[in-house]
């Protein structure tokens, strides 16, 4: 008898902790869903949590389940091919999906699966292979990794050209400096759409760098001209520190003019 209730009373724990997960998954907003936890996707959930970046695992494997469970993660025991587990993942409502599955095939499905029900939905994939990546790319991933090629690169790069790797490294790593690197959208209400970088004064009322802007077209520029003016849907990459990127950030909310303040 005491077995029994004690049996009882584990399924009932996991099925309501099961309810106020799915519950709070339901709130989640511009979130990441990431199909595959394995090496790479554990990887990418510590990446977005130390960004502050909320996220949901996808994935049936026990081992994958217990590290999400050990690390307090949102999380829902499916399979990223099916568009059900997606939805309860909150694909509808969600900023992006990584396909990090460690089978290729099914990183192509998890892609098709969710371009199904969001077709203007970033989707970033792993690929074991340069064929397999062209897939990926078909299937409708916009971003496709090669995680065993990216390694070779950086190795080679580490022999090759070492103080230009470690300079990449430390500017890009979520810790050792202040330094970050951020994209901002001009928005399509912002009352200075179309003035130069030079005449908006950009680095002098926010301290930030503009170090690239993706144009509407697609078209990057880098290393940006003072003449080169911003408009509604330019994204820029920009570089400073946190208060720097959070003075840029207001700066292109705000509908308020501030060049020759």
């Amino acid at each position: 008898s005491t077995l029994v209730e004690s049996i009882a009373r584990g399924v009932l724990t996991g099925a309501l902790a099961e309810k106020r997960r799915r519950r709070a998954i339901e709130r989640l907003r511009d979130h990441y869903i990431i199909c595959g936890y394995g090496r790479v996707g554990q990887q990418i959930g510590s990446e977005f949590r130390a960004a502050g970046a909320d996220y949901v695992v996808v994935d049936f494997h026990e081992e994958a389940l217990a590290v999400a469970r050990e690390r307090n993660d949102y999380f829902i025991e499916g399979d990223g091919t099916d568009e059900e587990d997606l939805e309860a993942a909150g694909l509808p409502r969600a900023r992006g999906l990584v396909a990090s599955s460690d089978s290729d095939a099914d990183n192509v499905y998890i892609t098709l699966s969710a371009r199904a029900v969001r077709p203007e939905l970033l989707v970033v994939a792993r690929a074991s292979n340069a064929d397999a990546a062209k897939k990926l790319r078909i299937a409708g991933a916009e971003r496709v990794v090669q995680p065993y090629a990216a390694a070779g690169r950086v190795m080679a790069n580490l022999m090759l050209k070492p103080q230009v790797t470690a300079f990449v490294d430390v500017v890009t790593s979520a810790a050792g400096t202040d330094l970050r690197f951020e994209e901002l959208e001009v928005p399509a209400d912002w009352a200075q759409a179309g003035r130069t970088i030079g005449e908006l004064r950009i680095r002098g009322h926010t301290g930030a760098v503009i170090v690239a802007v993706r144009k509407r077209d697609g078209h990057f520029e880098t290393t940006p001209d003072p003449d080169l003016p911003l408009e509604a849907g330019d994204v820029m990459i920009a570089a400073g520190t946190d208060e720097e990127l959070r003075a840029l950030d207001e700066l292109f909310k705000s509908a308020e003019a501030v060049a020759g303040r």
